[in-house]
């Protein structure tokens, strides 16, 4: 898992009478190892092929994104299928076995969990805490709600919950399981429980039918929001169509057939969008989309009447691995494109819960709300007391632009109707801040704070602009016109003030000669085609990147040789040059490529020698998807489509999760060379099995 703790998943595959493993690194039960042929990686799939003897298995992991089926894209599941081919022409004796571990619910190993299972038209392991805390995270683990790990019970099916080896070997000695259930409910650390479950698929000569698993992480309520006089329980949105967990599981697994085929719809059309840029950067938006989708969850209410609420949603995001904070706005600033590229109304149902606490009066502030909890997911409790981390230039010019981006993007002018006054307040307090910015933080905290910050200057005034043009659509010409005139007289001092003295570049910050750093806050002014700042600005900062690329990127300023890699994408879109988009492009994707770590991608790192530093598995990575919201990211080339929607009946994949454990049999093996893959037509530095499961995203091997 991103957090490096164990998640307990194993696969074996018995071929006449000889057992393989092809998932998991339990050095306990002694099996050969499958031999990994291919992998292949896209926007909502990692699948893998390998050799086990005679028999070709192929693995896919499927975490459904379906963005515009509110049910599907907040069901908390993801599914492992398994097919098997002769590889020889010859007829081969075949069982498929895997299981999960009491891992997947608690960090803690000393925990002590309980589990059962019941086996109707489906078997169903559930496990979960004895002991549970809701809404409350230890060690980025949340502590209440129930792992299930789900398969048809067709003819050959069987199952056993029990100690790790007992239960392994029961498979590897006997082929079958023994329909038992382990009653001594202890720590997850005491021999180590497993649930598993085997599959005969019998004598396969050609290709047989999947083997599909179904596995999740289900806690309700998810989110405690704060809203005016107390605090709201609310509900993902799956559960308005689903009496219980039972039928929810038996819909999301008997729709893995349409499933399949609607992810393979979205993969194709992200894919075609993507190469419109370069095969680089289809890479990378592949690599992005379930991790970014991963942190967030889209919840409801109830009515009075304990009747759920459908009208009444909203998204809340996690920060996860920088600090657990909920619905940061500047962690949804770099994530704003993927919700603009496939489905605009998801970047709606997440600025509200923002929105709709501000316009309480609650928080105190002039400027913006940083998060709504601070490193308390999924308590979205508030900052009653208006002592959040303080970036008021920052996430003021990011509601701002997010909100007109959306408006534009959709005519939908319910945000800025509602929240004019908000919007207009946040404009007016950059008026007094963006031009000369005071010593603050910006998203880059952890580069530190300072003043007269060029790159933050730039967010402020399209933020002025923005509100400019929220104006003129709401119909208030006077406000318009007067937050234009500002805006264009801001440019122009700015370009005074934050020019080097040989007009060469931009600076860090105003008067420092010898600075510069990424202007990515101009992406800003290319997406809501504002068009403030003067194209030779755009010409003049090309020409000063060119020759300052290192051999995994732009360094984010002088301070440091670190980037982060969504605002090089940012950069990259924006650049005069197609050569050097071309080169940006390429060094992100050499970075996610080198080999120099086997955590999730990690968009924080060092440009000279490609090494991850810290924030694993975070959101941000929707920004590379950049691209595919411009009409036009340079002069010399045109993007793809800015929509890619796949349309569903019912189940798709995405919610809540729990993982891990540190055992020392172990399951895990997320560090071992041997069960680590590299992707065939984009080699990658990632542990065995992409799986995710609402805020969680999760790597087994």
């Amino acid at each position: 898992m991103y957090t490096g703790t164990i998640l307990g998943w194993v696969g074996y595959v018995k071929v006449d009478g000889k057992t393989f493993k092809f998932l998991g690194n339990d050095g306990k039960v002694p099996v050969d190892q499958a031999v990994q042929k291919n992998l292949q990686i896209t926007s909502t799939q990692s699948t893998f092929t390998l050799t086990a003897g005679s028999v070709d298995l192929t693995v896919n992991f499927l975490s459904p994104v379906e963005p515009d089926n509110l049910v599907n894209h907040s069901f908390p599941f993801s599914y492992l299928a398994v097919t098997a081919t002769s590889n020889d022409g010859q007829s081969h004796s075949v069982q498929v076995y895997t299981d999960i571990s009491a891992e997947w619910v608690t960090g803690n190993v000393s925990q002590i969990v309980s589990w059962s299972t019941s086996a109707g038209d489906m078997i169903t392991h559930q496990a979960q805490l004895v002991d549970q805390t809701p809404f409350v995270e230890v060690g980025d683990r949340i502590q209440y709600g129930s792992v299930y790990y789900a398969t048809s019970n067709t003819q050959g099916t069987t199952y056993q919950s029990g100690e790790d080896e007992v239960v392994r070997s029961q498979f590897v000695n006997n082929t079958t399981l023994l329909n038992t259930q382990d009653t001594q409910f202890r720590a997850v650390s005491d021999r180590w429980p497993v649930f598993g479950m085997a599959h005969d698929l019998g004598q396969v000569s050609s290709t047989s039918a999947p083997v599909v698993w179904s596995v999740g992480h289900v806690r309700d309520p998810a989110v405690e929001y704060i809203v005016q006089g107390g605090f709201q329980n609310r509900s993902l949105y799956f559960w308005s169509q689903y009496l219980n967990i039972s039928d929810a599981i038996s819909a999301f697994h008997d729709d893995y057939p349409p499933a399949l085929m609607r992810a393979n719809s979205f993969d194709q059309q992200v894919k075609r969008d993507a190469q419109a840029i370069s095969n680089d950067y289809a890479d990378l938006v592949a690599l992005s989309i379930r991790q970014s989708f991963a942190a967030s969850e889209i919840t409801i209410s109830k009515n009075g009447d304990g009747i759920f609420d459908t009208s009444d949603v909203l998204m809340f995001l996690k920060e996860i691995s920088s600090d657990g904070d909920v619905s940061t706005v500047d962690v949804i600033f770099p994530t704003w494109p993927l919700y603009l590229y496939t489905s605009p109304a998801l970047g709606k149902y997440t600025l509200l819960p923002l929105f709709e606490y501000q316009a309480t009066g609650q928080y105190s502030n002039q400027w913006s709300i940083h998060d709504l909890g601070d490193r308390s997911y999924p308590k979205a409790v508030g900052h009653n007391d208006g002592k959040d981390e303080a970036m008021p230039v920052e996430e003021c010019g990011n509601m701002l632009i997010m909100t007109l981006s959306y408006t534009q993007r959709t005519g939908d002018k319910s945000l800025i109707s509602t929240y004019y006054s908000l919007l207009d307040q946040w404009a007016q307090f950059l008026i007094t801040d963006s031009l000369i910015p005071a010593n603050q933080l910006s998203t880059d905290n952890f580069a530190r704070s300072l003043t007269n910050q060029t790159n933050l200057a730039i967010k402020g005034i399209i933020g002025i602009k923005a509100m400019s043009e929220i104006a003129s659509l709401m119909g208030d010409g006077a406000r318009s016109s007067n937050y234009s005139s500002i805006a264009s007289s801001y440019v122009d001092q700015f370009m005074g003030l934050a020019m080097s003295s040989d007009s060469k570049h931009l600076t860090l910050n105003y008067g420092n000669e010898t600075s510069w750093g990424l202007s990515y806050n101009l992406y800003a002014d290319k997406l809501l085609g504002t068009n403030l700042f003067p194209d030779s600005l755009y010409q003049t900062q090309t020409s000063w990147y060119s020759n300052l690329v290192n051999e995994f990127g732009l360094p984010l300023d002088t301070r440091n040789t670190f980037t982060l890699s969504g605002w090089e994408i940012w950069t990259a879109a924006i650049v005069k040059s197609t050569s050097l988009r071309d080169h940006l492009i390429f060094s992100v994707h050499q970075y996610a490529a080198n080999g120099n770590s086997d955590r999730p991608f990690t968009d924080w790192y060092d440009t000279k020698d490609g090494k991850s530093i810290l924030f694993t598995a975070r959101p941000v990575v929707g920004a590379h998807l950049a691209f595919l919201v411009l009409s036009n990211a340079t002069d010399t080339t045109t993007t793809g489509s800015s929509s890619a929607t796949p349309l569903g009946p019912t189940s798709g994949g995405g919610s809540s999760g729990s993982t891990g454990g540190s055992n020392n049999n172990n399951e895990g093996g997320s560090n071992s060379a041997a069960n680590r893959v590299m992707a065939s037509w984009f080699t990658l530095s990632i542990p065995f099995a992409f799986v995710v499961l609402g805020n969680m995203v999760m790597f087994a091997s």
